[in-house]
């Protein structure tokens, strides 16, 4: 009973992946009348599946090497713009079906038109448009470091820190990373910023602490005057990949714990510190990653145990939930939050006012600024990438915040 529930799901996937292809070779053979035109779509189609379902069936045996990622990848990219393809295939036959409407009502004769062959040939486009995009977010994408500033104002900011600049990166996932020039740039761009402060806010590896060691010469090179902070994220503790024992496991961890120290970091493991200027102080607390789905570890209470109500604080937690679930109406004011952990799923579109990501289906707040009850929240969307090895439409993010007293 339980295996038919397991595979009911996937039988009911592929059932709409047929049946989402059959249409879009519907809308392709208005263009393309060849005899052979079915076989070869059906020969694609069937070929990336197979790929795709040899690559996870092998992932014991070989793991994730180059056949998985290419297998993967010619999947997502084929699937996501033929999905574009089928949209513009829906709205044609929807004006169809209106304007068979409008005959029926006016002449009693359902007479829908043919479909337009323009309106085809755009959304061929679209598809070709969707590969070359994803291409570019595979091969110059995953790199394409872009600054995100911000400037918000807190009536009761000591005001030794009015004007006071924090850089923030997030999820470095340093295990994905095969371009060292390319990486180069992000750091040169961070340093460029001259914050008064650094932190980093989780992620810093996929699985295991040893990916970050070809990195710590890079990573290092970040400096500023009040110092470079840092917390775990939920992929730092190993939880998803198999030890050969708890011991191994715990070993990994600290380990990784060194290599935050290596990098100039201070980690912050539920607790706080405080940073003076002139005489004043803010507090930066951190906490052990807490999210919902993703191990809720961290104590907020601990890491502000010390702190009065309405000292300025700043926050890192890896996990924009937590905000929600523990922060913005927590007893002891945090004005502001710096997470990251959606990595805007690497694909959406923020251009021409639009902000869109699938993620959004997951977390209410995944990218940007946002603002409760005088109390901010900021997501940064992400210094690295894992799974799909690209980003397409949400870009790598150093965000730069500056505090102003008003």
């Amino acid at each position: 009973m339980k295996r038919r529930f397991q595979l009911l799901p996937v039988t009911i996937f592929i059932a709409i992946f047929f049946l989402l292809n059959w249409y879009a070779l519907s809308g392709l053979q208005v263009v393309a009348t060849e005899a052979y035109v079915p076989s070869v779509f059906w020969s694609v189609i069937s070929l990336s599946v197979f790929a795709l379902i040899f690559a996870i069936q092998g992932i014991q045996s070989r793991g994730m090497g180059v056949f998985f990622k290419i297998a993967t990848h010619a999947f997502l990219m084929l699937f996501v713009s033929e999905l574009i393809f089928i949209i513009n295939l829906i709205l044609d036959d929807i004006f169809r079906v209106l304007a068979g409407l409008f005959q029926l009502i006016k002449q009693g004769d359902f007479l829908a038109p043919a479909r337009n062959i323009y309106w085809v040939e755009f959304g061929i486009g679209l598809f070709f448009a969707s590969i070359l995009l994803f291409l570019y977010g595979i091969i110059k994408g995953k790199y394409a470091y872009r600054v995100i500033k911000h400037t918000l104002t807190f009536k009761d900011l000591p005001s030794a820190f009015d004007g006071f600049t924090i850089t923030q990166i997030s999820d470095v996932h340093a295990g994905s990373f095969t371009n060292p020039k390319a990486v180069q740039k992000g750091i040169d761009l961070i340093n460029e910023q001259k914050s008064d402060l650094f932190v980093f806010t989780g992620d810093l590896v996929n699985n295991k602490a040893e990916e970050i060691k070809p990195w710590i010469g890079h990573f290092s090179q970040i400096k500023t005057k009040y110092g470079q902070f840092s917390i775990l994220g939920n992929h730092d503790y190993g939880d998803y990949v198999k030890w050969d024992n708890d011991l191994v496991k715990r070993g990994n961890l600290q380990q990784l714990k060194k290599y935050h120290s290596e990098l100039g970091f201070h980690l912050l493991l539920d607790e706080h510190i405080d940073l003076n200027k002139d005489g004043q102080k803010i507090i930066l607390a951190g906490i052990e990653n807490w999210g919902l789905g993703f191990g809720e570890r961290g104590d907020l209470q601990k890491a502000l145990q010390g702190t009065t109500p309405e000292g300025f604080k700043v926050l890192l937690s890896h996990d924009p939930s937590h905000w929600d679930a523990q922060v913005k109406n927590n007893p002891s004011k945090i004005h502001l939050t710096l997470a990251g952990h959606t990595h805007g799923m690497q694909f959406g579109i923020e251009a021409f006012g639009i902000k869109w990501s699938p993620v959004k289906l997951r977390y209410k707040h995944w990218a940007g600024i946002k603002e409760e009850n005088g109390r901010f929240l900021n997501v940064n969307r992400g210094f690295g990438f894992i799974g799909f090895s690209g980003r397409v439409g949400i870009w790598p993010e150093i965000t730069v915040i500056e505090l102003k007293k008003g």
